[in-house]
């Protein structure tokens, strides 16, 4: 290609390349992406046709990822604190001089004594989701050095815990055969802004005439476009799963062959449901008893009429005190009506479960020679990060490497979290694309690349393809991958810890890419062609065969009711239940919105031209009662602190839910806070999780 020119000039004519990747993002579409390459420049990205589940199509965020990648204000140098801790002042530093301080730093704290090392502590999570840049090489260097374990919650830990404790773990129906579906319940989840391919094969299944249903306390797109929409409470899906299971036990729509042979604890769950009737349900879900048992005899009339019936959850229905019992009794209805035996019936939330990842192999826990440092779960860091040493918490936190996360930003119980930052005695090192508001707060800002400058290998949790994702281009500025950052640091850690200089911490990425799947995903497929499918059953559990330890879907778990909990999944009423305070009457949710990813591409100005200004909906009624019109600036506050933007008064908002829509960098707000500002480091049920929808606040109009 680089002999061609044009005649007419005689200019060599470079042809545009054309790089296969993944996208990097926590979403479960996990696409494949092709990158336009012309002269070493990244010109454009787009969905990857070749690719059945991406299809040629990319969301709006992930299209303009180019604009990040060259945004004018990224950070492409180290950079050192020269003023207190947030106020954002920095100055460059060569990586010599970066590394050597930060290694010196955390040897001196570990060399004091046998468990010294626990007082660093590592906090990361999805803003890679592939294999190499989040956990491998980093991982490595925590365990040799013996820091604080980070248990990492923040998302999806009461979700995967439920449905491990019924299915086995995170598994389900494969996601193409929605499109076959006749009845499909959307539950807790905005699929066209959060799981666009899912919506495509869930249109198909529309043209096709399938039913599609609503499950959420918020009017979101999705439910514009299904046939119905059932706004209930946050925190009672549980009460609605189960007087589901009343109804369909009730009416007899039941597959009884199935649930004799592939299911576990059968006569207790029939038991314990019979006590939900459609009132008592409705009652604490705030909907109409009638459309508990139309849901009902939409799911139980497929089961009559031979139809596959599918249920596509989401997390955002597990962020709350019984998120995990919710999960569990959603994933039990399935088995109720035989769906399993259909391709196109079942449930999923997610199937990341199925993929054979070789962690051991890529995060080497070996290096942890027998040491058991203590957990720190990422949603309790505002807390942990004030807490003093003592005998039952171990030491106080003296150090903190960041990479993969803005918690600041995204963490619970904000305000806390921000003091903890503030601390001035606390070391704080920061891996990132741009100055966010973590960033403000650290010592040490380390320029990382992006998707389009590394390599890495990608699971999805929406579709069952590995994907790879290839560098398009070199490095922009000094940036290196995360990888590299923590290869270069342990090699400066093993000027004081000759552990560091084992030839584990000298591993190439397209190595680690090559051992993540180990012998069962064919990596040359990969180079080839950018993606592989895993050989899956079309109906995997149409026979049982669940990964339980019975082998059965199971209605009751002796796992957990040897640890104390219900075995049966159950309704816990939320922390912070709708009419349990006077002071704070309204419930609050805070999903995402539709233009950003959490609190990544906040800072793409031409998303955030979309997305306009940070916001909270309320009802017509609930404003009114307040004096709230559009336009207004408000106060939305709780005991836990006070956030102020616009009202937006909408009916995608119901009756006595607020909807604080995104989770905005603090420093883009009103009065320099977000909507975490209000969120509590409560934990679920189960999976220790967060409870960002477990929130209780008044709103106000601000004088």
């Amino acid at each position: 290609m680089a002999g061609m020119r044009d005649s007419s000039t005689s200019i060599p004519i470079h042809p545009d390349q054309q790089i296969v990747g993944a996208c990097p993002h926590d979403c479960p579409d996990t696409c494949s992406l092709v990158t336009t390459v012309r002269d070493g420049v990244a010109t454009q990205v787009h969905g990857n046709p070749a690719h059945p589940h991406t299809d040629g199509a990319l969301c709006t965020k992930v299209s303009r990822y180019t604009e990040r990648t060259y945004h004018p204000e990224r950070i492409l140098h180290p950079l050192k604190r020269t003023g207190p801790k947030g106020c954002g002042q920095f100055e460059r530093v060569s990586w010599e001089s970066a590394l050597s301080d930060i290694a010196a730093r955390l040897s001196a704290i570990a060399s004091r004594g046998p468990d010294a090392a626990q007082a660093i502590q590592p906090y990361s999570y999805a803003g890679t989701m592939g294999l190499v840049q989040s956990e491998s090489i980093a991982a490595r260097f925590f365990h040799q050095l013996g820091a604080s374990f980070l248990n990492r919650t923040i998302c999806a830990t009461a979700g995967g815990e439920g449905l491990a404790q019924t299915l086995g773990r995170k598994v389900g129906m494969r996601v193409e055969f929605f499109a076959e579906s006749k009845l499909i319940i959307i539950w807790g989840s905005n699929s066209i802004a959060s799981n666009l391919h899912f919506w495509r094969y869930a249109q198909v299944a529309k043209r096709n005439g399938a039913k599609l249903i609503c499950i959420d306390p918020r009017k979101t797109e999705t439910a514009d476009k299904c046939h119905e929409h059932i706004a209930l409470r946050p925190g009672t899906d549980a009460a609605l799963a189960l007087a589901l299971m009343h109804e369909l036990i009730v009416n007899d729509w039941l597959d009884h062959d199935y649930l004799a042979q592939y299911t576990l604890g059968w006569e207790a769950l029939r038991a314990h449901a019979l006590e939900w009737t459609p009132e008592r349900a409705a009652a604490i879900c705030g909907i109409a008893a009638e459309q508990i048992r139309a849901l009902a005899r939409d799911y139980g009339g497929c089961l009559q009429r031979g139809e596959p019936a599918a249920i596509r959850m989401n997390y955002g229905l597990q962020r709350v005190r019984g998120g995990g019992n919710a999960v569990r009794a959603i994933a039990c209805l399935p088995a109720l009506i035989g769906a399993w035996r259909h391709r196109a019936g079942g449930v999923l939330l997610s199937c990341s479960g199925a993929f054979p990842v070789a962690r051991a192999a890529l995060e080497r826990p070996d290096l942890l020679a027998g040491r058991t440092p203590r957990t720190i779960n990422m949603v309790t860091i505002g807390n942990d990060l004030l807490r003093p040493a003592s005998p039952a918490f171990g030491p106080a936190i003296e150090a903190l490497v960041v990479y993969n996360s803005n918690p600041v930003a995204v963490a619970p119980d904000s305000s806390k979290v921000v003091q903890g930052f503030a601390r001035e005695d606390l070391f704080t090192v920061v891996l990132e694309h741009f100055q966010t508001d973590t960033a403000d707060y650290a010592d040490y800002i380390l320029p990382a690349t992006t998707q389009l400058e590394h390599w890495d290998v990608h699971l999805s949790y929406g579709h069952t393809d590995a994907l790879l994702n290839r560098p398009a281009i070199a490095p922009v500025g000094e940036a290196k991958p995360n990888t590299q950052i923590f290869r270069e640091l342990a090699a400066h850690m093993g000027r004081h810890d000759p552990g560091f200089l084992d030839p584990c911490f000298t591993e190439s990425d397209e190595s680690l890419c090559r051992a993540a799947y180990g012998s069962a995903v064919d990596f040359e497929l990969l180079l080839r062609q950018g993606f592989a499918t895993l050989p899956m059953a079309e109906a995997p559990f149409a026979s049982g065969g669940f990964p339980t330890p019975s082998g059965r879907c199971e209605f009751f778990s002796a796992r957990l009711h040897s640890q104390g909990q219900d075995g049966l999944p159950t309704y816990l009423a939320n922390y912070e239940a709708v009419g349990s305070s006077a002071e704070f009457p309204l419930a609050m949710i805070s999903p995402p919105a539709r233009n950003f990813l959490n609190s990544s591409f906040v800072n793409v100005k031409s998303l955030r031209d979309i997305e306009g200004e940070p916001i909270v909906e309320l009802h017509a009624d609930d404003a009114q009662a307040r004096a709230i019109q559009s336009g207004d600036v408000v106060r939305v506050f709780n005991q836990r602190g006070e956030y102020r933007c616009k009202a937006k008064v909408s009916p995608r908002a119901r009756p006595g839910v607020v909807n604080g829509l995104g989770v905005w960098w603090r420093k883009l707000g009103l009065a320099g806070t977000n909507v975490n500002q209000l969120t509590s480091q409560n934990l679920t049920d189960m999976g220790a999780g967060p409870t960002f929808y477990d929130c209780l606040v008044e709103v106000a109009l601000l004088k």
